[in-house]
């Protein structure tokens, strides 16, 4: 007998994991091992068997003194994820595409999830023949570009050697930097002004400014960048660029709740 894609793929335990996750609401908290196997119709060795690991990832909180399992931080920390990608864009709309307007360039929109750069809204200039071939949804490295430089600066230290133990440096332009030191130095120098500046380090041709990007707890959640081909600007319109940039990020970040005011760049 032939079975589908989707029958392939199929998996009965993690399947059973997803339901015990939706049985929980508003009204339904905190559920012991009997009420979980009653309302899923699963024997409870099944059910604990599922909670068990469940509780173990922090998907669920197992309380050892009423013996009830409720939802874990892990859902929490998954879903501000979530919940900060989507708010973002919606509150950098208006602003990347007052931006565009001002430059005729392209604008990029990007945060770090799932250690990878994912670009989530992009403004493509239209009166330039030349696009580029990123797009949203689409992933990088995490420290891709302006846009991945310019959030990947402000992570700890030990987490940008994790980055680096995971994505080794490499060339993908004649002006890349490839030695460790280089590059952490490169980053320093973003965190230092405000902003990143990829001078053909990522294409050959191709430039581009971004700034960070701040929520109101004061955490870098993405980035803003601004695209171009190298030779179509002059040092003067690359001051210019670099304003407009920070200031759009400013603004964005005064709109998703950051109140105190960021370091000016060098440029100011």
């Amino acid at each position: 007998m032939n079975k589908n894609k989707s029958e392939t793929f199929y998996n009965r335990s993690l399947e059973r994991a997803l339901q015990i996750l939706n049985v929980f609401t508003s009204e339904k908290q905190s559920l012991s091992l009997a009420q979980l196997s009653e309302s899923l119709n699963l024997p409870r060795p099944t059910v604990l068997r599922l909670c068990s690991t469940l509780a173990k990832y922090n998907f669920l909180k197992h309380d050892l003194f009423t013996k009830r399992y409720s939802l874990g931080i892990k859902l929490f920390e998954l879903g501000s994820i979530v919940y900060n990608a989507f708010s973002l864009r919606r509150v950098a709309s208006s602003h990347i595409i007052q931006l565009q307007v001002k430059l005729d360039t392209t604008i990029f929109l990007g945060i770090i999830d799932n250690d990878e750069l994912l670009y989530i809204d992009k403004i493509d200039d239209l009166k330039n023949p030349i696009t580029f071939t990123s797009k949203i949804g689409t992933r990088r490295t995490p420290y891709w570009g302006m846009v991945g430089a310019a959030i990947v600066a402000y992570l700890p230290e030990s987490e940008i050697e994790r980055l680096l133990q995971k994505y080794p440096l490499q060339r993908t332009s004649k002006k890349s930097i490839i030695n460790k030191e280089e590059f952490l130095e490169h980053l320093r120098r973003i965190k230092n002004q405000g902003f990143a500046f990829d001078d053909e380090g990522t294409m050959d041709g191709v430039s581009g400014i971004a700034a960070p990007v701040y929520d109101l707890n004061a955490k870098v959640i993405g980035a803003v960048g601004v695209a171009f081909i190298s030779s179509s600007v002059d040092s003067k319109a690359i001051k210019r660029i670099v304003k407009e940039c920070i200031s759009t990020a400013r603004n964005i970040s005064t709109d998703m709740g950051y109140l105190k005011r960021l370091q000016p760049s060098r440029t100011e």
